[in-house]
């Protein structure tokens, strides 16, 4: 359920405002960076490659169906993602174990080895971004970030089934249903990470 006018007003909206403002920024500078790592394979591979590569490596060989419902996107979405991804063999379609007729999606040892050359390259970006961070500042931003993210999934499922969104104070696990979609917003307040 959506908060009430009473309930926005009681919390801060000065410190509202600048969190919006603060994901705004996030998200423009996420999207010209593309947080593609560092090096030679700086923004090597689009974020919709890596979400569905990271999927199929965490959860292994699933349908098109199942992948797309795990991403919170539809069918065809994936469909039409997935195609570069068996045509550059990163990706290859086979036979579901228990039906034969089925044909499930799985990550091949090139899409390993590719995913885990961007994995490395990005890991060091995160290093180079939250250089000064203590191990905990960075635990603590990744579980508010996971929760942040978990939330709006719940929040845009609900919104597409047309159901008012559970209570999602847990941190969840993966990308959230969320794939870190552009907004809106002014440049001020936070350094560029490129």
């Amino acid at each position: 359920m959506p908060p009430s006018q009473d309930m926005t007003t009681a919390l801060d909206s000065g410190l509202l405002d600048a969190l919006q403002h603060q994901v705004a920024v996030f998200a423009r500078r996420a999207e010209q960076t593309r947080l593609g790592g560092t090096g030679q394979l700086r923004n090597s591979m689009d974020r919709a490659a890596y979400l569905l590569l990271n999927r199929l490596d965490q959860e292994g060989p699933m349908g098109v169906k199942a992948l797309a419902a795990g991403m919170g996107i539809d069918s065809s979405t994936v469909t039409r993602q997935v195609a570069p991804l068996v045509d550059t063999g990163l990706v290859k379609r086979a036979s579901h174990p228990e039906d034969g007729r089925a044909v499930v999606l799985q990550l091949s040892q090139r899409g390993l080895a590719r995913l885990e050359e961007v994995r490395a390259s990005r890991r060091r970006l995160m290093v180079e971004v939250t250089e000064g961070w203590t191990p905990e500042e960075r635990e603590a931003f990744c579980g508010l970030l996971t929760r942040f993210n978990t939330a709006l999934s719940v929040r845009q499922s609900a919104h597409t089934t047309g159901q008012a969104p559970a209570e999602s104070g847990a941190a969840g696990g993966g990308e959230g249903g969320t794939d870190g979609g552009t907004a809106g917003g002014t440049d001020g307040g936070a350094a560029p990470v490129s």
